[in-house]
């Protein structure tokens, strides 16, 4: 009898703290318009059952339309009340319910006692006390044994430095996930095996949600903080151990209390608590919250720098701010408030983990750029659609109505969830097709080719696949703003028609733009030209260094950059297809032995074939074609070689050197012209000078000048 007794005596203890603890979430039912009575009895099972048919949605919106209809004959005040009197008298309302509720907390507090008593009666104390420390311990116990059955990874040790577990996949999903799942199911195993009464049920789940919740947020908050402080290849880290472990501590702190403090709330609505109660409940709970909140901004770690007390001073403004809007029943401002807080950082979060995994040494992601791509947007997809979906929760649209209302917030907030879906969708397509096309480039560089062949296509996947990827992009925008627009209401179609007459006046007004894409599509469909070939094409010619839709970059061998559109281009010499042949002409005297010049110049070419950097290069070897023609003072010999695409210029150049040195040895000599002057013709005229000069002296005149 001593043990029942202290029980009853501790369940009204509970019952009376519930009123006044500090910790948790308002419950999402709405504010009545009556004040809240203390009830002298528990209700019976019948009005239990009439409030909870009054709280479904589909009352709910037939009990607000009949409010909105009912008092026509009143003089229409409400449109004259400005947006901030709404406001105020909205808070007002709000206020006074809690503040009333207040005063009825201790015969509510005594009047569930009683509920409880009638209750568990039948069972008894000692056996609901069973199955209550069953509860709340199972999972612990089955953790504890699956831990000592399944040892713990082994973490290995390189050179002294401890390598994470977090690099081995399957190991660190054993060794922080799997647990947490096992103590989730044992914990759901007392509420299948035991017997429970309604109530006592009501309260059991909701402590095992907690439960489960609690253990969760530690598991996955262990993840992260292994993820985010995985080194790099050069020992560095995105985020320091002691940050990572500092905001672990108190985002588990906060969510646990949020967690155990929504199952108190939850506990207050089978056991009768009016709904001012329960709101009086949670906004004094919400000040744990809020003190939370504040400690983890004034002793937040600064990595560099120093802690900047007016920033602190406006995020503790801030919280103050939130916890007031939740007082005065302004749930819609609140969660907006909240959702600038956390989304933000939710989402950084979840970026840094998974550039961590992907860049860490011998991590999980570390060549896998399509997984990366899927996680990172994938999870923030995930954690936008939630957020979006839980903000149209707390503004009351549930998923029934979502999907089948039809007045225009309907119809606009349905259109709303479903378009950042589609954008979600949208980007997580195009991250995904642009990391394959990164990846597929990044693996096929021009230089690593082995042979011709997959020179060849390499270079044209580095031609297409960037045009592919700015198309695509294009695509997937203009098709997913469409369907965004065909979400909210807006027909499509005449956009669509629109789009296409203004396509073709601004076909008409822009021809040369025009004219440049398709010609550039042609260019491309010939395959006329490759990323890193040289070509020529009237006045422009150099390596092709990039495409775009509308122009080609050509980079001359002196190093200027030239932009030309395609429609300019006209007629493209490429020279660097498949081969190309060097004509070299030399000239020799015409004493030169012809048959020991060929054998010179055969040996030439053997000595071309036989060196390393050269020879791979030749097709077909130097060799002397024969005698070109019989010059003034000459005879001009054809030499040729056939080469790889734009190799020729390099053995040329080598092979003249060649060819001066071994004609040299060999006693052929290179003809150059020559000018011979005669010297009877300048005699003859200098007597005929000197003769003149003597016969004007003799006259005395002057010499001519």
């Amino acid at each position: 009898m001593g043990v029942v007794n202290g029980a009853r005596t501790l369940l009204r203890l509970v019952l009376l703290i519930v009123g006044m603890a500090a910790g948790s979430a308002v419950a999402q039912t709405p504010a009545p318009a009556t004040s809240s009575a203390a009830p002298a009895a528990p209700p019976p099972a019948e009005v239990r059952q009439m409030l909870q048919l009054m709280e479904t949605p589909q009352v709910k919106q037939w009990m607000a339309a009949q409010t909105k209809t009912a008092p026509a004959a009143t003089p229409q005040t409400n449109d004259q009340m400005s947006v901030l009197s709404e406001f105020l008298g909205h808070a007002r309302e709000h206020f006074d319910l809690v503040t009333e509720a207040a005063m009825g907390l201790p015969h509510e507090v005594e009047a569930a006692s009683a509920t409880v008593e009638r209750e568990v009666e039948p069972a008894g104390w000692g056996l609901t006390a069973i199955k209550v420390l069953t509860l709340l311990f199972a999972g612990a116990i089955v953790e504890l044994l699956f831990r000592v059955l399944v040892p713990k990874p082994k973490i290995k040790r390189e050179d002294g430095e401890v390598v994470t577990v977090a690099h081995h996949a399957a190991a660190n999903l054993t060794y922080r996930i799997v647990p947490a799942l096992v103590f989730g199911v044992a914990t759901l195993v007392p509420l299948v095996l035991f017997n429970w009464p309604p109530i006592t049920q009501s309260m059991a789940i909701a402590v095992a949600i907690a439960l489960i919740v609690a253990r969760l947020t530690i598991s996955l908050g262990r993840l992260l903080v292994a993820l985010l402080t995985l080194p790099r290849p050069d020992g560095t880290r995105e985020v320091s151990r002691a940050t990572a472990l500092f905001w672990f501590r108190r985002t588990a702190i906060f969510t646990i209390y949020f967690a155990f403090g929504w199952v108190i709330i939850q506990l207050m609505l089978p056991l009768g608590f009016s709904p001012g109660s329960r709101y009086l409940a949670a906004y004094t709970l919400g000040i744990g919250l809020l003190l939370i909140a504040t400690e983890a901004v004034w002793s937040r770690p600064v990595e560099e720098g120093h802690r900047s007390v007016t920033v602190s001073w406006l995020m503790t403004i801030y919280f103050v701010f939130l916890w007031l809007l939740w007082v005065a029943g302004f749930g819609l401002l609140l969660w907006i408030g909240i959702y600038l807080v956390l989304l933000p950082r939710a989402l950084r979060v979840a970026t840094l983990a998974v550039r961590s995994l992907h860049q860490a040494e011998a991590g999980f992601l570390a060549k896998r750029r399509i997984a990366a791509v899927l996680l990172d947007r994938g999870v923030r997809a995930v954690i936008i659609a939630f957020a979006a979906i839980w903000l149209g929760r707390i503004l009351g649209f549930a998923a029934d109505r979502m999907a089948a209302g039809d007045t225009m917030v309907d119809r606009i907030t349905r259109g709303a969830i479903g378009g950042i879906v589609i954008l979600l969708a949208a980007d997580l397509l195009w991250h995904l097709a642009r990391a394959y096309i990164n990846g597929r480039l990044e693996d096929s560089p021009l230089d690593g080719a082995s042979n011709d062949e997959e020179k060849a296509r390499r270079a044209r996947l580095q031609t297409l696949l960037p045009i592919f990827r700015n198309i695509l992009a294009v695509v997937i925008a203009v098709i997913a703003v469409l369907m965004v627009l065909s979400g909210l209401g807006v027909e499509i179609g005449p956009l669509i028609a629109g789009a296409g007459v203004v396509g073709v006046a601004v076909g008409f007004g822009a021809q040369t733009i025009v004219k440049d894409v398709i010609s550039g599509m042609f260019y491309l469909w010939d395959d006329a030209f490759r990323i890193g070939e040289y070509i020529e094409s009237g006045s422009h010619k150099g390596v092709v260094e990039a495409f775009s839709l509308r122009s080609v970059r050509l980079r001359h061998h002196r190093g200027p950059l030239t932009t030309v559109p395609f429609g300019e281009l006209g007629a493209v010499k490429n020279l660097n297809r498949d081969w190309t042949i060097d004509k070299i002409t030399l000239k020799v005297t015409y004493d030169t032995d012809l048959v020991k010049a060929k054998k010179v110049i055969k040996q030439i070419g053997q000595q071309l074939l036989e060196n390393p950097d050269w020879g791979p290069n030749i097709i077909e070897t130097l060799k002397m074609k024969g005698v070109e023609q019989f010059g003034d003072f000459a005879i001009e010999i054809r030499l040729a070689m056939m080469t790889k695409p734009g190799e020729q210029f390099v053995i040329r150049r080598n092979a003249l050197a060649m060819i001066r040195n071994a004609f040299k040895e060999n006693g052929i000599e290179f003809a150059v012209p020559t000018v011979q002057v005669s010297s009877e013709g300048r005699e003859a005229e200098g007597h005929a000078a000197a003769a003149r000069l003597t016969a004007v002296q003799a006259a005395g005149g002057e010499p001519a000048t």
